[in-house]
């Protein structure tokens, strides 16, 4: 009987690729445990808190870490939006498959542009980060961008190699990675709790304190130091609409994938919270650990040992890398959905599928070439402005799907035993937007986010003018969708 279950659950899994016109091209290989393990690694909140806590420190002091919360709360109400979608068309390119059949391929096609930006430019921006704030420290080696930037060109070409051999592989890799990181964080946190309760190095006042920045003027004021601090959880909980770009590849993706979009928020705002909690109590010198390049990392080193800190290290670079391959695939995903439906660059060449690997290897070799020539023509300081940018893309993109999805909501069909809000799904998707306008507000008012907005737009642009360029050589591929129309429409 239970042979008789799974093989429908399979045929209803395949019939949905189906119904959206496609071929079952990818194999169905992940878990629901895998799945979420693609959120969260993507979400990464070790990583997050690791590159970000030393900006916090610096502009809003400890007590900036509360707004962790404000941050983690506001982006559940939005993966409760993004999940809705995720249990009704389950197909590989989410918010662009979404958009293309509920409203038009023209606007699916912006969803998927302003996805591909994030997504490319994400991936370069992980494993930079992997090379320069964790596997330089680790091996000894002394700052210098030349060396980071030729070991992050190294670990893009092994992730590369990993993505196109198997998906199951990533799920390992990815799944081992996501463990090491929840462990990390439980067990940390934990140390830290007996490490200052036995010796009194910390104080629970910082939790309340300003530290450096208590005589920062314009500390309240918009886009002033405590306004920053948000800027932690707007940059770390992103992308666990990772899952959705994997949908045909999951078992049973109308229930796994909407829980693991939801799922993976919620645990990792819990896990955040907790692990920022106890490394501000954990702090011992306010001004020298604020100073501290790696602030993190100099917590550990004080309050359990140089040992415990090159064992954070490793931990560390492996959610890097967890987190790194995750993006990569989640791009290739959306690379391969865009070109099948004939709107995408080479569409031809990138939709193919390894018929032996069972992924696309041009797009994930796509992805890898964009690395190299990001890291290869790019300055550092322009670099670094085209990664603080891609902190506004995600934002945009889920603003816009949440707008869609009030927009649409009414004629989505409903599947039984798909995750479905019923009837808080207005209430949700209501203060979701607001939020998403919010959090906009929050990461294009401060001064310093100028050209990190000038690049946005500047990425618009471009995108626009392929935009025209496909209406003006290729408008019916523009203008017409693959499968049955209302096959996802209630």
């Amino acid at each position: 009987m239970a042979a008789i279950v799974e093989s429908s659950d399979a045929q209803d899994d395949a019939g949905s690729v189906e119904a959206g016109g496609y071929r079952q091209e990818l194999k169905r290989t992940l878990g629901s445990f895998q799945v979420f393990a693609i959120s969260f690694a993507f979400i990464s909140v070790a990583v997050g808190i690791f590159a970000t806590f030393d900006e916090v420190l610096q502009t809003a002091g400890p007590v900036g870490i509360w707004l962790w919360i404000v941050a983690a709360v506001g982006q559940t109400l939005v993966a409760l939006v993004v999940a809705q979608f995720a249990a009704r068309i389950p197909l590989s390119g989410s918010s662009y498959q979404w958009a293309s059949r509920l409203a038009t391929p023209k606007v699916g096609w912006w969803f998927g542009w302003l996805t591909f930006c994030y997504l490319a430019i994400g991936v370069v921006a992980v494993d930079n980060a992997l090379a320069s704030q964790a596997f330089m420290p680790l091996a000894g080696l002394q700052p210098n961008e030349d060396t980071a930037r030729l070991i992050t060109l190294v670990v893009l070409l092994v992730q590369t190699v990993l993505a196109v051999a198997s998906t199951r592989l990533v799920s390992l890799i990815n799944t081992i990675a996501v463990g090491l990181e929840l462990a990390l964080v439980v067990v940390v946190a934990l140390a830290l709790v007996i490490a200052v309760a036995v010796t009194g190095d910390g104080a629970v006042g910082n939790l309340t304190s300003r530290g450096v920045a208590e005589h920062s003027p314009g500390y309240f004021a918009v886009g002033g130091g405590l306004m920053l601090a948000m800027i932690m959880g707007l940059a770390t909980l992103v992308g666990f609409d990772s899952a959705a770009n994997l949908a045909e590849e999951a078992k049973d993706p109308f229930r796994a994938v909407p829980r693991a979009i939801v799922g993976s928020v919620v645990a990792a705002g819990v896990l955040g919270l907790l692990f920022l909690i106890t490394l501000t109590v954990a702090i011992d010198d306010l001004p020298r650990i604020s100073a501290d390049g790696s602030p993190v990392a100099a917590i550990m080193r004080d309050q359990l040992g140089p040992v415990t800190e090159r064992a954070l290290l490793v931990a560390i670079t492996i959610a890097f890398f967890g987190a790194g391959i995750v993006v990569m695939v989640a791009c290739s995903r959306l690379v391969f959905a865009m070109s099948r439906d004939g709107r995408f660059p080479a569409h031809r060449l990138m939709r193919r599928v390894n018929p032996r690997t069972r992924t696309p290897i041009p797009a994930t070799v796509l992805v890898f070439a964009l690395g190299i020539v990001l890291m290869v023509a790019l300055p550092g300081a322009a670099l670094l402005e085209l990664v603080t940018a891609s902190t506004i893309l995600p934002a945009v993109t889920y603003g816009s799907t949440i707008v869609l999805y009030l927009t649409v909501r009414k004629r989505l069909s409903r599947r039984k035993g798909a995750f479905d809000l019923g009837r808080f799904e207005l209430p949700v998707a209501i203060c979701a937007l607001l939020w998403t306008l919010i959090a906009l507000f929050v990461l294009v008012t401060p001064q310093e986010a100028f050209v990190s907005v000038v690049i946005v737009v500047g990425l618009l642009l471009l995108g626009g003018l392929f935009f025209l360029a496909m209406l003006r050589f290729d408008r019916r591929a523009m203008e017409t969708e693959p499968g049955e129309i209302d096959s996802f429409n209630g």
